[in-house]
């Protein structure tokens, strides 16, 4: 059966600021995944995965650092975001069919003595590599993400994220617009940048806002409103009050397995973020006998607002091994 799908045009992408990595693309089951990938290529890799509503671009200051680094780095867009075909069927998306996805595309590259870099839905989708593909593996970096278990307290920011996507919330009444939250997230603008998010007139941004907003807008921009049908589709996915039981019972099984993995876990937390709380972080990291570290300016977003700072802890944490 063929999918559905929609595709944004190259010139989307033409003149991002400090993003001009050459296309590569996986070609999987009809569909075409998008991936950077910057560095020597006989080097130890740095897999850079993105959450909702973002993708590759948000690594774009920590990847010359890590290439400078000697990593080789891998920065895949999730299907249904950045330069990656974007299917309109909601029941397409799981994120199950996710993780499918990035563990065919780290088997098609051959990629080893990989640190697995997550954020938002990356920890999940990613760290389930971990566990299937243990032993491409030597460590992983964990920011502002989670897994679900028995005891998960989503927070009331969590909630309210989730609510805004179901018929009649904030986003899903018009068209959402990533460049416009990232704007924000990143502490531009107000009312006039907020009713742009969700559909309303163009908002003026500083130079150097824009240019960010462009890069996050670009995947949809001039598409239909069903190119965002994946962006809709990953809140809902959060088990929530018993709710996604299939998901909820495959993020279990990851971070039980976690502990005896034997791998290495530094954890870098932007201290400023509602949805996955500081707390939240130093509990698991202690779980995991990891590292941490904490930025305190630093919110959700924290590779858009920090990247070099996070670069160079990386960097750090892997020599003090």
């Amino acid at each position: 059966m063929t999918t559905e799908f929609r595709r944004a045009p190259d010139d989307n992408f033409t003149g991002l600021r400090d993003f001009d990595y050459p296309p590569s693309y996986l070609d999987w089951e009809g569909l075409r995944m998008h991936y950077v990938d910057a560095g020597p290529a006989d080097g130890p890799v740095c897999l850079l995965l993105h959450g909702m509503p973002t993708w590759s671009y948000l690594y774009r200051t920590m990847i010359p650092a890590l290439v400078r680094s000697g990593h080789r780095c891998i920065a895949p867009d999730h299907m249904g975001f950045g330069r990656s075909d974007k299917p309109t069927d909601p029941s397409w998306y799981s994120i199950g069919r996710h993780a499918e996805v990035l563990s065919s595309l780290i088997l098609a590259l051959d990629l080893d003595r990989i640190t697995l870099v997550c954020q938002d839905w990356g920890g999940p989708i990613g760290l389930a590599q971990t566990v299937h593909l243990r032993d491409r593996f030597e460590r992983a970096v964990v920011m502002n993400t989670w897994l679900h278990h028995d005891t998960t307290a989503y927070s009331a920011a969590t909630r309210s994220w989730q609510r805004n996507w179901e018929p009649g919330g904030m986003f899903a009444r018009g068209r959402f617009d990533p460049g416009y939250l990232l704007a924000l997230s990143a502490g531009h603008g107000g009312t006039d940048v907020m009713n742009a998010m969700v559909g309303g007139p163009a908002a003026e941004l500083p130079p150097e806002a824009d240019a960010m907003r462009r890069g996050f807008s670009a995947p949809f921009a001039g598409l239909p409103d069903d190119a965002l049908t994946g962006a809709h589709r990953f809140p809902a996915s959060i088990p929530i009050d018993g709710s996604n039981r299939a998901n909820a019972a495959a993020q279990t099984y990851v971070r039980s397995q976690l502990k005896a993995s034997g791998l290495t876990f530094h954890f870098i937390w932007g201290a400023a973020d509602d949805i996955f709380t500081v707390e939240s972080g130093r509990e698991w990291a202690n779980e995991l006998g990891a590292t941490f570290a904490e930025i305190p300016t630093a919110g959700h977003f924290l590779q858009n607002t920090h990247g070099p700072e996070i670069a160079d802890l990386i960097v750090a944490r892997i020599a003090e091994e």
